[in-house]
């Protein structure tokens, strides 16, 4: 009679689904901390953490190292009317790299990491995991459950509590936090196309000074071979080409600091009164309003900054720390102070202010002079009849050299931005954000080393056509300002609520961090708004043209998700249909790709009431990406039984998370299967299961126990049983916890009976296994708006058509797969 009612009150419970038990389903949270902390915990040698922070020069510093090429012509591209004005200027560019990439991302902004993972995206999935701002719902709470899904508690009269109800509270504030998102993502692609053409514009522009007579034209043809060739080589990856570049780029630091401090010595140490911030008020007090604007070309020290942070996944915090600290920040000052000191001696070399202010160039300069048969007080004169001609063909060789490293820094800035604008597609791509495109790996050491190679065609034209179309500097380095600010504003409104709901700081820390942020950063981009109409509206057509792309895509992706989560099919029609689902079973497998990762999609009644049989074994296969870096191999998978057994029907919930990747040689299928088997042994080795239960397996189970479970052919017995279940806690129903000691009793029954389903799945498996994919159509509805449909109807069908096929990124055979389409209307 008590089973009786037991079975009475689950059949009300949504098609009779077990749970599991509440004493046993708790988080690992001793366990699962250990694994958290793994990454902050682990201790790095003072010789490897040295070694570390060279390796990341290459990495992260090539784009800021490389500001010093075009920073003081993008200031003064009228030229300079006094030499206060310089030291001025300086003064800015000093206390600007103090304050934004020392002490704002080198010291603070680097501390939230996600697990290492730097970049908008990383502080989204912080966000997204303290607070239910997810676009689309399809988080379950044993996701909360893996070792990588950090996240803390709040009081609930706290401000973090409030905060987290406020975003919770309206679905136009998740919506304005994800658009957010994605300008700043735009940006940063913007970046990817605006870097490599300044770089190696600049860089390539050093060949005029040598040949004068040359024409611009020429520079700029210069240029788009380099860049060119730039693009070809991003197939072979970082991993390959990358071992050049930590050398450059620390021999690139090492000459641009030698140079800056021998032209201080050369022209007077005078030009470091410009650490006093007296003289940026007397800039801009003399200035007016030219002094204004040319913040967007002092805006351009600061440029490659948030490489810093995107860039932070190969790297521990400490390490690039230590190189910026080290190196590359007393470098960079060294550098502007020396270029300004040569300035302010040298007021019409401002175009050239770099290539000019080599010792080697100052020299030959000197010697062309002393052919022209002028004054005789020039040292060249005495030095050409005191040391000979011998002299200054030795010392005629070192513009040469930094010319070629010059370039290749810019080389190496542009693919550090080049790679980053991969990574945060690719994160994009997880959040379905981005229509689907071709990820490949490109290093079997780093898993954040990819290659998209439709965007880096894209990005290679647009690149080109920014570097042939301008010609000019000035007007990239515009849009180049542009787009870095904005940026920065971006990831200072996300720290904002990373201080309040995941590092819970004091208000007052609160207030001070974001006054400083936003007061440098909104000085730089009112400046920037007076250069819009001078080449700064090119990041903003990039950046709306690529935010409309993403934001469709990913207006599209929620509204099939609404609509499969709406047409669900209930457990009562399952079970209505009987073992047979009202169909003829055949043998094989019937793998339904679905998005739900709960309950019976729609397109599974639509498969089965348009064709006569199905398969003898269900399988409803949904991937999905979590707001996190990464999902442990061994907690990647979830299964559920679905319905009782003799239906034979499974959910398999894989999950992935933002950097993770469908390789080629993943065999996702095996995979699956073998957790599928797992999933069995453990169910069998339960009591009181009954027909109607829904189990749940996740990867919380030892990794000794799992291949255990992988080599055991079936011949489990009591004793194994016993063992196992020491070591795996997954599986429990909750109706009768107090059963679980008669497992071992029941042994030899709960044997039986999983060696039978392991030899019916195994039969099914070598008869054939099918993919099915559901295609769904969206359509707007006829009474839309106008713009609604041209959204739907033609960008997202565009998009849909040429982007790639699940079952391409599944790497599904084609001859096993079958398509089931239908329509739906938004």
């Amino acid at each position: 009679m008590a089973s009786r009612v037991e079975i009475d009150e689950e059949s009300d419970n949504k098609g009779s689904m077990w749970v599991l038990d509440q004493k046993l389903d708790q988080p690992m949270d001793e366990e699962a901390g250990r694994l958290r902390n793994m990454y902050r915990e682990k201790k790095f040698s003072a010789l490897l953490l040295l070694r570390l922070a060279y390796q990341s020069l290459g990495v992260v510093y090539g784009d800021l190292g490389t500001s010093p090429l075009y920073v003081f012509y993008n200031t003064f591209p009228h030229g300079i009317d006094d030499p206060e004005d310089v030291i001025g200027a300086l003064s800015l560019i000093i206390y600007s790299l103090t304050l934004i990439p020392l002490i704002k991302y080198v010291f603070i902004v680097l501390r939230a990491n996600d697990n290492g993972q730097g970049g908008t995206f990383a502080l989204y999935s912080l966000l997204c995991r303290h607070a239910k701002i997810n676009t689309i719902p399809n988080q379950h709470r044993t996701d909360e459950e893996l070792t990588t899904y950090s996240r803390t508690t709040f009081h609930e009269r706290s401000f973090a509590a409030k905060t987290q109800r406020w975003l919770e509270k309206q679905v136009s504030r998740k919506n304005a936090l994800l658009i957010l998102v994605l300008v700043g993502t735009c940006m940063v692609i913007g970046d990817g196309i605006l870097t490599p053409a300044i770089s190696v514009l600049s860089a390539s522009g050093g060949i005029k000074l040598d040949h004068p007579r040359m024409s611009n034209g020429v520079v700029v043809l210069v240029a788009v071979v380099i860049l060119v060739g730039l693009f070809c080589m991003q197939h072979y990856g970082t991993d390959k080409v990358g071992w050049l570049f930590a050398p450059v780029v620390l021999l690139w630091f090492l000459l641009i600091g030698g140079i800056g401090l021998y032209n201080i010595w050369k022209y007077g140490s005078s030009v470091l009164k410009a650490f006093s911030p007296v003289y940026i008020y007397r800039y801009f007090k003399r200035g007016g309003k030219d002094g204004w604007t040319s913040l967007g070309g002092i805006m351009l020290s600061i440029t490659g900054t948030e490489a810093l942070f995107a860039d932070l996944a190969h790297f521990p915090v400490s390490a690039v720390q230590i190189a910026f600290t080290v190196i590359v920040f007393p470098c960079l000052l060294l550098a502007y102070s020396g270029q300004a000191a040569y300035l302010i001696n040298n007021r019409d070399h401002v175009k050239d202010a770099f290539y000019r202010s080599i010792p080697g160039r100052f020299l030959i300069i000197l010697k062309a002079r002393s052919c022209a048969h002028v004054r005789p007080q020039f040292k060249g004169d005495r030095l050409r009849e005191n040391h000979g001609w011998g002299l200054f063909s030795k010392i005629e060789s070192i513009y040469w050299p930094v010319f070629v490293v010059a370039t290749a820094a810019a080389v190496v800035a542009s693919q550090a931005t080049i790679s980053a604008s991969f990574s945060i597609i690719k994160q994009a791509l997880a959040l379905g954000c981005f229509p689907r495109v071709k990820v490949v790996h490109t290093s079997k050491k780093f898993l954040g080393q990819i290659y998209i190679p439709d965007m880096n065609w894209i990005l290679m034209v647009l690149c080109i056509a920014v570097t042939a179309g301008f010609k000019n500097q000035s007007q990239i380095g515009n849009a180049y300002g542009t787009a870095v600010v904005i940026v920065m504003l971006v990831t200072t409104l996300l720290m904002i609520l990373i201080m309040i709901l995941v590092w819970r700081c004091h208000w007052i820390l609160v207030v001070i961090f974001t006054g400083l942020s936003l007061i440098v950063e909104c000085t730089y981009f009112s400046a920037v708004l007076f250069k819009v109409d001078q080449g700064g509206w090119v990041p903003l057509v990039i950046a709306a043209a690529f935010l409309m792309v993403m934001y469709v895509w990913h207006y599209g992706t929620v509204k099939r998700y609404q609509f499969e989560m709406h047409s669900k099919v209930s457990m009562a029609w399952i079970l209505g249909l009987g073992p047979s689902l009202g169909l003829v079973r055949v043998p094989g497998v019937g793998l339904v790709y679905t998005e739900l990762a709960s309950g019976v999609p729609h397109i599974f009644s639509h498969f089965i009431t348009n064709l006569p049989a199905i398969h003898s074994v269900v399988i409803f296969v949904c991937v999905k990406y979590l707001p996190v870096y990464t999902v442990p191999e061994e907690e990647r998978f979830l299964v559920k039984r679905i319905g009782p057994k003799n239906f034979h029907m499974f959910r398999c919930v894989a999950r992935y998370g933002y950097k993770d990747l469908h390789k080629k040689d993943d065999n996702f299928e095996k995979k699956l299967f073998d957790n599928l088997f797992i999933f069995v042994r453990l169910e069998s080795m339960m009591e009181g299961c009954s027909d109607s239960d829904e189990y749940s397996l996740y990867g919380q189970q030892t990794v000794q126990s799992r291949d255990a479970l992988l080599n055991n052919n079936g011949n489990t017995t009591s004793s194994n049983v016993d063992t196992t279940i020491s070591s795996v806690d997954s599986i429990v129903p909750v109706r009768s916890p107090s059963n679980v000691n008669n497992t071992v009793s029941s042994g030899q029954v709960s044997n039986q009976t999983e060696v039978d389903e392991l030899e019916f799945l195994n039969s099914c498996r070598d008869a054939g296994v099918v993919h099915i994919l559901g295609n769904t159509v969206v359509r707007a509805s006829r009474d839309s708006k106008f713009y609604k449909k041209i959204a739907v109807d033609y960008i997202y069908a565009f998009l849909r058509k040429i982007c790639r096929e699940n079952s391409v990124i599944f790497n599904v055979p084609h001859e096993t797969l079958l398509n089931v389409g239908q329509v739906f209307y938004v």
